[in-house]
């Protein structure tokens, strides 16, 4: 969807986990030290912010008010947790998707691809049931069983959100021209 759509902006996060072989700095994430991290979210410039697993992930606020500014929609890659807190913050443009998997099995089967450690790979299944459980506080759902299937439906989404009356205050001007002779 990013290569796609030059409107679309992937939000990067801070972490205090390790990179993963093959993740850069600045690129992934932006990985710091856990200090920096907890002095990052004092001063206010984290959007949003959580302990997930034992590490630290948040939206640095900057970069993501500079891409709304310059008329980008921005996807967040956040848990429930983060939703809630982006929610929070910025109610009225806020899309909750959740991206479920077709199973607990396939979620394990992803995580063992990924190279994570057997130790995270448990702990995130004993998690797994507690974080789907926060499904409906999302404005949609999709399965990601079919990766093309998802990624349309994903687009739809984006689409639609785009089309809103309360988004589109030009069409709804020339709307009210045309009603009115």
């Amino acid at each position: 969807m990013l290569q796609n759509d030059p409107r679309l902006t992937l939000s990067m996060s801070a972490t205090t986990r390790a990179p993963r072989e093959g993740e850069v700095d600045g690129v992934d994430y932006g990985f710091c030290r856990p200090e920096d991290f907890a002095q990052r979210v004092e001063r206010g410039e984290m959007l949003e912010h959580a302990t997930v697993f034992g590490r630290s992930y948040g939206t640095p606020r900057a970069p993501v008010v500079a891409a709304l500014e310059r008329g980008e929609d921005v996807v967040f890659d956040v848990d429930w947790q983060g939703h809630r807190q982006l929610h929070a913050a910025i109610p009225d443009d806020v899309v909750g998707v959740f991206i479920l998997p077709p199973s607990l099995e396939a979620l394990r089967a992803r995580l063992d691809g990924r190279g994570d450690s057997p130790e995270a790979i448990a702990g995130r299944m004993a998690k797994a049931r507690d974080e789907i459980s926060h499904w409906a506080e999302f404005d949609y759902l999709v399965v990601n069983d079919d990766f093309e299937a998802a990624l349309a439906e994903l687009r739809a989404i984006v689409t639609a959100q785009r089309c809103l009356r309360a988004r589109r205050p030009d069409r709804a001007e020339l709307a009210q021209r045309l009603a009115n002779g």
